[in-house]
């Protein structure tokens, strides 16, 4: 039997339209809400000057506000916060502004660890140079993030050269601290525009200026090359290359290794050995299957009978070789390891199986920079030019300083890698320059005349680095910088003696020769 009811309410005409009315408010309602949606892009932001870019987590770009953000790292958080701090101290208007670009939010533990160091070094002689006889422009210190593995280096520098005006008066870039492509690519557009660089430790020899041209204009370096840092390790060791080989990575792209390959091979040019090959990942942080490599050449090694080995590659590959060479099959016979200063990193990697240093096996680097460098001790006198105990006296009592409250802390500090005293020193000549290039009566110098500084950095004008003398060449080179040659133990790298890229320390004078 039919329902009239259930006829009378869903099937009249009059329902039908209201339920048809109904209907298309629905859609009309939903369709509208679509569309606002997609016409407000979504909130890609972080902070002020910050963001996430399309495809990626990461927060990139320049945290302008110079607030203390940290870029959602923890392990920055304290040290970015005393930043913070400092910056609120300063005057409207009269300071100059100083970025560190640099790869904060690397996913690398080695680099993570590089990153911090270097933050601290450049805040405390921030701290330092803002109290140092009432001299001006004032520093405020803002930090600039390239992404991992420096893929978004682009955001961060379009960023930093829209702050050349007020209220930011952008003066300068240090940081800058990895020899790869892409940083070569951030230094080359920074400098293009007129924007000053100090380097901290990019030591390839093709990221500089020379006496073939100023690709960087503008561009200054506290660290040696790593031609420099060859020159130094041979004058050091007095190294037989009739008894030494290379093992080196053929990856190309990375001008941290190519480099150091090349000028390597420049020193045994008369070596009777082939060189040894290995190919790295693209990632050189990843470990991938060069260990089976380095096995492999570790036989090799042992049927050349060679005495020392140089190794061009990072320090992944390095500690992969070094743990290899502890098996070798040849441990009665003593063999030395020489390489750049990639090898700072190894000193805190547990993955070093440091029993192969057991073996007969020394491992050397060149570092950038050590604490027992300009230490006198039992045993050792630092040398009497290059660099001086003051110099890095008053580096470690700056650093105890901001360590504590009010201006800290800044969090874990560690000195043996090197990073926080180079660091400290590229902001000394970064200050430096900024301060000669400001007119009288100013508050801040044009930006082009920041970088034009360099060659008057030498002689009684030379940088007194916590690391060593900068004495930069009329290309914005350090002139026979002092490289510590470092030695892995079981323990902790332990200082050994100072090396010279000229074969000895510079005269008091320090001023760089012609070259020819």
């Amino acid at each position: 039997m039919e329902n009239p009811f259930r006829y009378r309410v869903f099937y009249t005409v009059r329902q039908k339209l209201v339920t048809g009315a109904v209907v298309l408010a629905l859609l009309v309602w939903g369709t509208v809400a679509v569309v606002q949606r997609l016409a407000v892009p979504e909130d890609r932001s972080c902070a002020p000057g910050v963001a996430r870019p399309a495809g990626s987590d990461e927060c990139v770009g320049v945290a302008v506000a110079g607030d203390g953000y940290d870029f959602g790292q923890s392990q920055l958080t304290q040290v970015a916060a005393a930043i913070g701090r400092e910056n609120a101290t300063l005057g409207e208007g009269r300071y100059a502004t100083v970025a560190l670009l640099l790869p904060l939010t690397s996913t690398s533990p080695g680099l993570r660890e590089k990153v911090l160091n270097e933050l601290q070094g450049a805040f405390a002689q921030q701290y330092r140079a803002n109290r140092q006889n009432n001299e001006t422009p004032k520093v405020r210190l803002v930090l600039a993030n390239t992404g991992k593995d420096n893929v978004h280096w682009r955001a961060a520098v379009d960023r930093l050269k829209a702050m050349t005006g007020a209220p930011h008066r952008l003066r300068a870039v240090s940081g800058i601290a990895t020899s790869s492509s892409a940083v070569q690519d951030a230094v080359a557009e920074l400098t293009r525009a007129g924007v000053a660089v100090v380097g901290t430790t990019i030591t390839a020899d093709d990221i500089a200026n020379g006496p073939g041209g100023h690709r960087f204009p503008g561009l200054a370096r506290v660290s040696p090359t790593n031609g420099d840092e060859a020159r130094a390790l041979a004058h050091f060791g007095r190294v037989d290359a009739e008894k030494a080989l290379i093992v080196h990575d053929t990856r190309t792209g990375d001008h941290y290794t190519e480099t150091l390959r090349s000028a390597f091979s420049d020193l045994l040019a008369r070596s009777p050995y082939e060189p040894q090959l290995f190919t790295s990942p693209e990632d050189p942080n990843d470990e991938g299957t060069t260990a089976n490599t380095f096995r492999q050449i570790t036989h090799l090694v042992c049927h050349a009978r060679a005495e020392t080995v140089f190794f061009a590659g990072r320090h992944v590959q390095l500690r992969q070789f070094i743990n290899a060479l502890g098996a070798r099959g040849c441990r009665e016979r003593r063999l030395t390891v020489l390489t750049g200063d990639e090898g700072s990193y190894l000193g805190a990697d547990p993955q070093l199986n440091r029993a192969a240093l057991d073996t007969g096996l020394t491992v050397r680097y060149a570092a950038l920079a050590h604490p027992d460098a300009w230490r006198a001790r039992p045993g050792y006198r630092p040398p009497r030019t290059g660099g001086s105990a003051a110099a890095y006296g008053e580096f470690v009592r700056t650093l105890g300083e901001v360590a504590k409250a009010p201006v800290g802390p800044i969090g874990r500090t560690t000195l043996v890698d090197g990073q926080t005293i180079i660091a400290y020193d590229a902001m000394a000549t970064a200050v430096r320059a900024v301060r000669e290039a400001t007119p009288a009566g100013a508050d801040v110098p044009p930006v082009e005349d920041v970088g034009r500084q360099w060659p008057q950095v030498k002689g009684s004008l030379k940088v007194e680095g916590a690391s060593g003398w900068i004495c930069l060449d009329n290309h914005g080179n350090p002139y026979d910088k002092a490289v510590p040659v470092v030695e892995l133990t079981r323990e902790a790298p332990r200082f050994v003696a100072m090396a010279w890229p000229e074969g000895e320390p510079p005269a008091a004078d320090c001023l760089p020769p012609r070259r020819r």
